[in-house]
């Protein structure tokens, strides 16, 4: 096996599949990255597996024949991530693999490649969507997935499928994003629902963002034998992912979403965010920024009588039937200012202790129109 490929080529195509790589794998040998040339010698697969995920880039290389090997990724990620900008010769010698690039060289031990497992096969299609769609939607939805692994139903994002609308839904228990998009489905009565990995599904939109289309995979099965799989061509490299579903019964989301609101505040979003920002420096860990809606606008507040304090007014446009105050941890109201991404950002209530709705403002049509962030307020003392 020899081969010749550019430096960005392989650094991007490596040190995307390491992300997957688990850190205390079942089997030595997931901590490999496969590289593999086929028998006509035009394309370098790098894949990775941890029985989980899998990950499979192919990248444009100049090679004199076919093979494989299996070398540790991390190790092999952090080398080519150093490289200079110049091509990389990459040859197996005997029970090793040695890597050139300009002046450096590196010597790099193999790994079992006969006990590495095969990769998964591709679910079934069940449709396409435009690459660049698919990444804003996870974006504005993967945010408000869960970080606690021991409650693992709230780290995915649900999708749901009905006919020509794919929907994505994501909740930690303190906010909820929820998006719906277009897409070309392979069937247009299909009616399906999965939950995805926040993590990777959010990793794998951001690869293949700047494509034409992605194609999206499901299969079913028995429990925690359900599986997901992406596709697609960005930047002239081929990507693909796999992933088990997640199980468990994700919370009955829409529910959640009042039907209508009995006040509102549209707001500029850019000095919106600069305010909360400026005055959330005051706020301790855990506390709130407060805010205060009325006639006059929006004032923002943070702080007690025994430290340091910050307010701030802003102007708004208050539909109520007299002022409300209402507070919100910082860090997700600035999440959920960023994910509405509108020049102006409506803010409906149903009332200080239930849960307020982030929308675009402005009289919000197609994409902007599609996407809702649920904010729990945090309960004020006194």
């Amino acid at each position: 096996m020899e081969l010749r490929v550019e430096r960005d080529a392989l650094a991007d195509a490596v040190v995307w599949t390491a992300r997957s790589l688990p850190a205390r794998p079942p089997m030595q040998v997931l901590l490999g990255l496969l590289l593999e040339v086929g028998p006509d010698g035009g394309g370098l697969s790098v894949s990775g597996f941890d029985y989980e995920v899998s990950s499979r880039v192919v990248v444009d290389v100049l090679a004199a024949d076919p093979g494989r090997v299996l070398v540790p990724g991390r190790l092999l990620s952090d080398i080519v991530r150093s490289l200079p900008a110049q091509p990389v010769e990459l040859r197996l010698e005997g029970g090793r693999v040695v890597l050139t690039c300009g002046a450096a060289r590196f010597t790099l031990p193999t790994m079992a490649v006969e006990d590495y497992p095969s990769l998964p096969d591709m679910p079934t299609t069940a449709g396409t969507l435009d690459s660049d769609v698919l990444s804003a939607a996870v974006a504005q939805v993967a945010l408000a997935a869960g970080r606690d692994d021991t409650l693992p139903v709230l780290t995915g994002v649900r999708v749901e499928i009905e006919g020509e609308t794919l929907t994505l839904a994501a909740t930690d228990r303190y906010r909820l994003a929820v998006r719906s998009l277009p897409w070309r489905p392979e069937a247009h009565d299909l009616s399906t629902t999965a939950l995805v990995p926040a993590r990777t599904l959010n990793d794998t939109a951001k690869a293949l963002a700047g494509g034409s289309e992605v194609t999206l995979a499901l299969a079913g099965g028995a429990a925690g034998e359900g599986m997901v799989g992406f596709e697609g061509t960005a930047g002239g490299v081929s990507r693909r992912t796999t992933s088990r579903l997640l199980e468990g019964e994700f919370p009955k989301y829409r529910s959640l979403l009042p039907n209508e609101s009995t006040a509102s505040a549209e707001v500029a979003t850019a000095p919106f965010v600069e305010a909360v920002k400026r005055v959330a420096l005051v706020a301790e860990r855990n506390t709130p920024v407060r805010l205060s809606f009325s006639a006059d606008g929006v004032v923002l507040e943070a702080g007690g009588s025994d430290q340091a304090q910050a307010s701030e007014q802003l102007d708004a446009t208050w539909h109520g039937d007299g002022p409300m105050q209402i507070a919100f941890n910082p860090g997700f109201l600035l999440d959920g200012l960023g994910a509405v991404g509108a020049e102006s950002t409506v803010l409906s209530f149903t009332g200080p202790t239930r849960p307020a709705v982030l929308t675009a403002g402005g009289g919000p049509t197609g994409d902007a129109a599609d996407y809702r962030y649920l904010l729990m307020p945090v309960r004020l003392s006194g």
